[in-house]
């Protein structure tokens, strides 16, 4: 078969998956066999390749869950590469996690074609602002004043940009700060496409390329539905958007989709968001009285009036309306972080739409005076880059105007979630624009995505296979089925089953309660849990992963620890202090250390081996009441007569328990402790679902430091 020729065109019957041989390539005298020398044969493996070849060859939908060490990626993708092979139809794997996005590229893949013969194409896709825009590079160098800068950064990136062969970010040999990358980087709706200069020497073109002469496209979550919004919106399913057109689809970590989606279809603005684009149109040098902009450029080609001085007037006004639209929120919010509109607050927002209502008004104004100045410019000027790049910004501030209209509109518009919040500025932005010590964000998010994601997904795909490690939940499947959309899916197309974990939990792991301990209602819990964490990674020499709910309980424990540990040879490691890929480096490293952390470390950190032998859960992962979205579905699930923390507190703290207990055994010979300080793990009748939730181990419910005694002999 000639692989340049795939097209994903393919309208005769499927060639359908021939069951044994693709489980012949990891069973007992198969191909993997012979190039592992540690090959065991994974029964469970091999029932889950059934299950997605028929998934497949079915036009199915498969929702499976596959416990740690059942092996699902191989499980996945030789189905798919026999697929796309055969059917010269393209596959689309989509991640959760850069890391696994790296591994099945440089690793699995690789040998997954190995094992099958099948020579297909693949390419590992990111998102456009991955890659370096060499005309938004261009446009730096003849305006340098455009950001305030460090200068070695500078240089370092334009010498990158004259020899880099993939203009990747990842390939550079530094972080460059947030705000010079995004000056620089490729930005879909800034795009001249052909019109520009550097088309043929383009990075996102040439990826773009590849992709459409690949039969398996890795892609993250985030990508993939920028892709399915494109699709949805109009393009379809048969042409190019985002992605290349496909039909068969792979979600791994699918137990993320829904929070994945939820993020991308929110809509946020920020002042940053807006000064951003009113410094491309008009910027003042600092301590300078020098001038630039592209409004100059553009009035420079107009034959009508000269208007700068009116557009600058309303760019000042637009910049006051921003000011005093955030004294508005901080006096809304006054000290608390978040505010949802809703029925029994609206009155206070009264002033917030007010604002609101200002801002879009002094945009729409500036908007008509600067197109007034592209109306009067010959059309032989039209295409040129800075009116492009004008236009260009002319759409994103009508979007700000919508966005801050709908505001006042929260109430017709039922399904979104409206909500203001109060953020801390930590960047060390030199910038007067960004002295201040916090800003405010206003979000625009969906109630429910489970709509969207049937009709963008289920319902065009020909197959969809959705596999994790945690899926179930106290009530099986169920509760992820709803939040996902998969419960519109005729019950003909759905395939359900799970896959229970090979490794010994039974006699590598122990999961332990302090008994003692005071419930987190209590004055005296946070007291105790940062003693508790003190003694146990005491008992275990380090080696120990601490998962907060809260970014401040962590901040605190971190500090009480480390004051206590000094001289103990402990290093103690906290979220924030650095990238999450250096200090997962250094704690796979240092034997010795303890890593604090919050949020997305509760999931997708791989540490096998001695330097991950304890995990404590500080809390039961319970979402935050005052969550602007998840307090609204909660609202959504009362008015139709549910009860909230059965439908969805429960399950989505019994998932997100799940991913953190699976931190622990990433390998058959690992060993260790998971301590819940707790305890309504074991006092509360809903303890029950979070217990059976994981696989079947040795359990102590005892003080504090009969534990710590338990994890020295455990251990040693």
């Amino acid at each position: 078969m000639d692989q340049n020729s795939f097209d994903n065109e393919n309208t005769a019957s499927p060639y359908k998956l021939d069951v044994d041989t693709a489980c012949s390539y990891i069973s007992y005298g198969g191909s993997l066999e012979k190039l592992s020398e540690y090959f065991e044969e994974r029964p469970a493996q091999i029932n889950l390749v059934k299950s997605i070849c028929n998934t497949f060859n079915n036009n199915g939908v498969g929702v499976f869950e596959a416990g740690t060490g059942v092996g699902k990626s191989f499980a996945y993708l030789i189905p798919s590469i026999l697929w796309a092979y055969e059917n010269k139809e393209r596959v689309v794997i989509s991640t959760g996690t850069i890391n696994l996005q790296q591994q099945l590229a440089e690793k699995d893949i690789p040998i997954a074609i190995k094992i099958t013969g099948k020579p297909v194409n693949f390419i590992l896709l990111k998102g456009r602002q991955n890659y370096i825009c060499l005309r938004r590079l261009q446009d730096q160098i003849s305006e340098p004043d455009l950001f305030n800068q460090d200068t070695q950064e500078y240089d370092a990136l334009i010498k990158w940009a004259k020899t880099t062969t993939t203009g990747n970010r990842s390939d550079l040999s530094f972080s460059p700060s947030e705000q010079l990358w995004r000056s620089i980087c490729s930005e879909s709706d800034a795009c001249m496409g052909n019109r520009c200069q550097y088309n043929n020497q383009c990075f996102v073109m040439k990826v773009r390329k590849e992709a459409a002469n690949a039969q398996i496209l890795i892609v993250n979550h985030h990508l993939l539905f920028a892709d399915i919004e494109t699709r949805l919106a109009g393009v379809g399913y048969e042409d190019m958007a985002v992605l290349p057109p496909y039909k068969r689809l792979i979600f791994d970590e699918a137990h993320d989709i829904e929070d994945a989606a939820t993020s991308f279809f929110s809509e946020d603005l920020t002042k940053f968001k807006l000064l951003k684009q009113l410094r491309l149109l008009y910027r003042k040098k600092v301590n300078s009285s020098s001038i630039s902009g592209l409004l100059f450029t553009i009035s420079a080609l107009s034959m009508g009036e000269d208007t700068t001085t009116e557009v600058i007037y309303c760019i000042e006004e637009i910049k006051k309306a921003m000011e005093e639209l955030e004294e508005t929120t901080l006096a809304i919010l006054d000290y608390q972080f978040t505010l949802r509109i809703s029925n029994s607050n609206a009155h206070m927002f009264l002033n917030l739409f007010n604002a609101l209502n200002n801002l879009a008004t002094s945009i729409g104004s500036c908007c008509g005076l600067i197109r007034n100045i592209i109306s009067e410019i010959k059309e032989g000027d039209l295409e040129s880059q800075p009116v492009w790049e004008c236009k260009t910004i002319l759409r994103r501030l009508d979007s700000i105007c919508i966005f801050c209209k709908s505001f006042e509109k929260w109430e017709e518009l039922s399904d979104k979630v409206f909500f203001i919040e109060k953020k801390n500025n930590s960047s060390n932005r030199k910038n007067a624009n960004y002295s201040s010590k916090v800003y405010c964000r206003y979000v625009i998010a969906p109630l429910e995505i489970n709509t969207r994601i049937n009709e963008g997904i289920f319902e065009p795909m020909k197959s969809v296979v959705c596999t994790s490690a945690t899926l179930c939940s106290g009530n099986g499947f169920l509760y992820w089925i709803n939040r996902t959309g998969a419960n519109f899916v005729d019950e003909n197309r759905l395939y359900i089953d799970q896959y229970d974990s090979p490794f010994p939990y039974d006699k590598n792991m122990l999961l332990a309660v302090p008994t003692n301990i005071p419930l987190p209602d209590k004055s005296d819990y946070s007291a105790f849990v940062e003693q508790a964490i003190l003694k146990l990674i005491l008992s275990s020499d380090g080696k120990t992963l601490v998962l907060f709910t809260s970014y401040e309980a962590l901040k605190s424990a971190s500090d009480y620890i480390r004051f206590h540990t000094k001289g103990t040879g402990i290093n103690i490691l906290c979220q924030g202090d650095d990238d999450r890929f250096r200090l997962l480096e250094t704690f796979k490293n240092d034997i010795q250390s303890v890593l604090f952390a919050t949020d997305s470390f509760w999931e997708g950190v791989d540490v096998p081996g001695e330097s991950l032998s304890q995990v404590i859960i500080t809390k039961l992962p319970f979402a935050v009441p005052s969550d602007p979205v998840f307090a609204a579905r909660c609202e959504s699930i009362e008015k139709r007569g549910g009860y909230p923390f059965i439908e969805l507190s429960i399950p989505d703290a019994i998932i997100k328990f799940r991913q953190g207990v699976g931190r622990l055994i990433r390998r058959s010979v690992d060993r260790g402790i998971v301590v819940v300080l707790d305890k309504r793990i074991i006092e509360k009748s809903y303890g029950k679902y979070f217990l059976s939730s994981i696989p079947n181990t040795k359990k102590i419910f005892d003080p504090l430091e009969s534990i710590c005694s338990s994890v020295e002999r455990f251990l040693y």
